[in-house]
């Protein structure tokens, strides 16, 4: 029989296979990371510093002074490998349930992040900080109970269709990009908004889209905590999804029935009485009030006895100028106005872009509360006294616009 023939092997490749083998020796007598994981576990790393890893020789680094005995537990934790907990005594939001239970201590997570060489994630934290805010962490907290809410139904509905949870979790955060960001909203005179009890904001309405009462109602919300309760009009619940929503964020009919019964409950409610005269004013007639109806507002305010907070909105004239408003297209479709804007003839070169509102800049500010117990709620029968007060609350508006057009520096700083 043969022999199957004998494999050559060459010096060259027995020194190199003996060098593999003592590598491989040399690896699994390596000493590991002497720390200890989050979870109590042995770091499974090899040790390259002082018996810890990169990353716990990272974190075992003397970064706080021996003085600060909160510092000291931080240094102690961290030659551990462990991460200590957040202080939860001071932090807002704490006791809270859901997945997020008090407040995650960004920096500390950064720092991981860090560490880990996941700066990749560090720049995607300061960016959603950059849009949300330093409270992000809390915002993505309460999103997470607001799901948990939705799912198990815990939630309410008034009997106006005002879904309050919906509205202050993610509708409302949705505008705050346009408030903070895009029309950079500066508001005076929050002092005179009613911290509790029933009061009637007024303020002028323009824009060609009635985007000056959201953004009211936002910046109401951020200063005072409570929802402006706003009277619309018929049309608005007539349209499709745009009712319904509309119901959602808190508004209702613009009737005496309706704003009295909010009232009468201690709502703090809206109202923008020059209506879609107001929103469908052409580019002239900018600032200039209109009609505010027949008073009913003043009305109700009469005789539920709260406040009239006089409102002026400067900016929002300015997103959508409006040059000419096409009166027989509108009465065909049966709407008030039918516009033609200045950005719609940019369309040719930059397509749908071309609509988006303008980025002017907003200021909002609520003037000197105007006391109607003085009137006595008899007054709300008498036509004249409700048309002497409707009259004054529009000139302290139309003089408040004045006023702050004069101080502002451009349309868009």
């Amino acid at each position: 029989m043969s022999q199957p023939d004998a494999e050559i092997i060459s010096m060259e490749e027995q020194r190199q296979a003996r060098a593999d083998r003592g590598a491989a020796a040399a690896r699994r007598d390596r000493p590991r990371c002497q720390a200890e994981t989050g979870a109590g576990r042995r770091c499974r790393n090899y040790a390259v510093e002082d018996g810890y890893c990169r990353v716990h020789a990272d974190e075992a680094e003397p970064g706080e002074s021996a003085d600060d005995p909160d510092g000291a537990a931080r240094a102690e934790a961290s030659v551990a490998g462990r991460h200590p907990a957040p202080d939860r005594t001071t932090a807002p939001g704490a006791g809270h349930s859901g997945p997020f239970r008090g407040r995650v201590d960004r920096e500390e997570l950064e720092r991981v992040a860090s560490a880990q060489g996941l700066s990749g994630a560090v720049d995607a934290m300061d960016a959603l900080r950059e849009v949300a805010g330093d409270r992000w962490l809390d915002h993505l907290r309460e999103a997470a109970d607001f799901a948990q809410r939705r799912l198990t139904g815990d939630y309410e509905i008034d009997d106006f269709g005002f879904d309050e949870d919906l509205t202050t979790n993610v509708l409302m955060p949705l505008l705050r990009p346009l408030h903070r960001h895009y029309w950079r909203v500066a508001s005076h005179g929050a002092e005179h908004l009613p911290r509790e009890g029933g009061g009637l904001v007024v303020a002028n309405h323009a824009g060609t889209l009635p985007a000056d009462a959201m953004i009211t109602r936002l910046d109401i919300l951020e200063q005072t905590d409570r929802h402006a309760r706003e009277l619309a009009a018929d049309l608005v619940f007539r349209l499709p999804l745009v009712g319904e929503l509309a119901r959602k964020t808190g508004a209702t009919l613009a009737s005496n029935d309706d704003a009295d019964r909010l009232l009468e409950r201690g709502e703090l409610v809206a109202v923008w009485p020059e209506g879609f005269k107001g929103v469908g004013k052409r580019w002239k007639d900018r600032y200039k009030l209109q009609r505010f109806g027949r008073g009913g507002f003043v009305a109700t305010a009469l005789r539920a006895q709260v406040p009239i907070i006089p409102t002026a909105i400067v900016g929002s004239e300015e997103i959508y100028p409006m040059v000419y408003d096409l009166r027989v297209v509108a009465r065909a479709l049966g709407l008030p106005y039918f516009p033609v804007v200045a950005q719609m003839f940019a369309l040719p070169v930059l397509g749908p872009l071309a609509l988006l509102p303008l980025p002017s800049k907003w200021i909002i500010e609520y003037g000197e509360p105007i006391d109607t117990t003085a009137y006595g709620p008899g007054a709300a029968e008498d036509p004249m006294a409700v048309f002497d007060l409707t009259d004054r609350v529009r000139e302290t508006i139309q003089d408040m616009l004045h006023r702050n057009l004069l101080g502002r520096r451009s349309i868009f700083l």
